[in-house]
């Protein structure tokens, strides 16, 4: 179990709700000077769900005075186009997150904190896919293709990522929903087709064909000039 304290004027169950389903001990406190007082091995939660003014300020306060201590943002979709660098984040779970997905957030980055410094060093940051031009920097959950930077959410990177990580291997759509949303969401396979359809609009006429479908089956991330009917 991995402990947590979460800094925010709010209850845990209004800023997120599944962690209470967890095991993992739990401590609310309300501001930054009261972590002086916690154990060394947690994990730090902030509140940035309805302030991410005030919320990224208290991030860096924390990463400032307690530089040893992991930060995780718990935002909503809509709040993730607010976070860059400054931030100085450990990682960032959204506030509708289910309990699979925030407890395997929790336990990578409590692990991450405890791992070697080389092993940090060799962490990829960004990877470039052998086609298209598009670059996918997982650490700064950011893409560019051709240099230019796509506007993406939460869900439409992860789903990119997910399909570059393997390029040419056909996805099925049951496999995406369970790897991209987990094994918690209750919606339809259709939730894939629309988020693709989005991503090729991002990707604009040039790229959209980087994503590849196969009829029956699922999608693919391929070289258009390599691709086979």
């Amino acid at each position: 179990m991995t402990p947590v304290v979460l800094l925010s004027r709010r209850t845990l169950e209004e800023v997120l709700p599944a962690l209470t389903l967890l095991p993992h001990p739990i401590r609310v406190v309300a501001d930054v000077g009261d972590l002086a007082s916690v154990v060394a091995d947690v994990v730090v939660l902030v509140d940035a769900v309805t302030d991410l003014v005030g919320a990224r300020a208290t991030c860096r306060r924390v990463a400032i005075a307690l530089p040893d201590l992991p930060v995780v943002a718990v935002v909503t979709e809509g709040g993730l186009a607010a976070l860059t660098p400054e931030w100085r984040l450990a990682d960032v779970v959204l506030q509708s997150a289910g309990p699979t997905e925030i407890d395997a957030r929790l336990r990578l980055t409590a692990a991450r904190r405890l791992a070697p410094d080389d092993d940090a060093a060799s962490a990829p940051t960004a990877r470039e896919p052998a086609a298209g031009g598009l670059v996918v920097d997982e650490s700064g959950y950011t893409a560019r293709v051709d240099g230019v930077p796509l506007d993406l959410t939460y869900k439409e990177f992860e789903l990119l990522k997910h399909l570059t990580s393997s390029p040419g291997h056909v996805f099925t759509r049951a496999q995406i929903l369970e790897d991209v949303w987990g094994y918690d969401y209750y919606g339809g396979t259709r939730t894939v087709d629309v988020h693709v359809r989005r991503l090729r609009a991002k990707l604009g006429p040039e790229h959209e064909g980087l994503i590849g479908t196969v009829r029956g089956v699922g999608y693919r991330y391929q070289n258009p000039a390599r691709s086979t009917p």
